[in-house]
């Protein structure tokens, strides 16, 4: 009968838990001990079997936490000099917490924090989540009410892990990628530069393979499974993610329509808060957008609140969305004439 495999744990998570580990003891812990009960070691770690490839692991993660200018300290046992399995190791709290002539106030601890949650969703995911990382063991016994109700930004794209796992090792990806308008989905291949929200959409800047040609895909249009390839590209600058969100601005900025909506209605109230709307009239705005098609899809779920002025285009596209809906309704009534 196969072995089940251990769960992974990432490695971020892995180390934060060996740091929290290494502060909450005075007296250190043996590499048994760690490898035994921290979590992302005890996973794999065999009691009676050959841990060798586990204790590498350790050596790594204690380099890369003192990159992280964590005090890491090994304690020799007076009993068993010269024995490496007898050391243990600790993080002396005093040596690692902020100078007394640095302090930051809950307010401002819960704001590093939200900030570092949202630079952890950007395109330099790995070099994001080892700061987060040091911050959050910095403070890691620290009580913050206001960090208990910190939202956590997530994507439910399913192309959002393995594309940011792409970026991570500089790999080219391939997907499937359904354009409005199309009846079936085409396959892309290109190289993740950036990873960027905007307006509450994740898109993906990449330079697509052969054309060279810089696209940017909205991240709910990718169809299917992104596979990763071994073909590597060169990694992104972190200014990728800047210009990439500037020229999706530039392209909302240019881009307005102006819409007619029902007074005290729930698509003036909706539309009028937007940002960059404006009232061009006692009951039209002019709002903006980056995509006409999401635009469609958001201005025909007011129904009759809202009409289109212009432009023409936007106009058509929410007209076909509406027929839409009322040929199915009308489908399910005849339906039920005939019952």
């Amino acid at each position: 009968m196969p072995t089940a495999r251990a769960p992974r744990v990432p490695v971020e998570e892995r180390l934060f838990s060996l740091v929290l580990a290494l502060l909450a003891t005075d007296s250190g812990l043996s590499k048994t001990e760690i490898l035994s009960t921290v979590q992302g070691y005890r996973q794999k770690y065999s009691r009676s079997g050959d841990n060798a490839a586990l204790e590498r692991q350790f050596e790594r993660d204690k380099d890369d936490i003192r990159e992280l200018g964590v005090p890491l300290e090994t304690i020799d046992d007076p009993s068993a000099a010269g024995n490496n399995q007898a050391l243990r190791y600790r993080i002396p709290r005093g040596a690692y917490e902020l100078p007394d002539d640095i302090a930051f106030s809950s307010e401002e601890t819960a704001l590093l924090t939200l900030a570092a949650m949202v630079w952890r969703e950007g395109s330099l995911s790995h070099e994001s989540r080892r700061a987060l990382l040091k911050l959050r063991s910095l403070g890691g016994s620290a009580s913050v009410p206001e960090l208990e109700y910190a939202p956590r930004l997530r994507s439910r794209d399913a192309a959002f892990e393995p594309l940011r796992t792409a970026l991570d090792r500089g790999v080219v990806v391939r997907f499937d990628y359904l354009k409005p308008g199309d009846e079936s989905a085409r396959r892309r291949e290109v190289a993740p530069a950036a990873l960027v929200q905007h307006h509450g959409r994740w898109l993906v800047s990449a330079v697509e393979v052969g054309s060279g040609a810089i696209k940017t895909f909205l991240l709910s249009r990718v169809v299917g499974p992104v596979q990763l390839t071994t073909t590597p590209f060169t990694r992104p600058s972190a200014a990728t993610a800047e210009r990439a969100l500037a020229d999706l601005e530039q392209v909302w900025h240019d881009r307005t329509a102006t819409v007619r909506v029902e007074p005290t209605s729930d698509a003036e109230t909706r539309l009028g808060k937007r940002r960059g709307t404006t009232r061009v009239g006692p009951d039209a705005l002019t709002v903006h957008w980056t995509d006409e098609h999401l635009l469609a899809d958001e201005l025909a779920s007011f129904g009759p609140e809202v009409t289109v002025l212009e432009p023409e285009s936007l106009r058509a596209l929410v007209r076909a969305r509406l027929a839409t809906v009322l040929d199915a309704h009308t489908d399910a009534l005849d339906g039920d004439d005939r019952g």
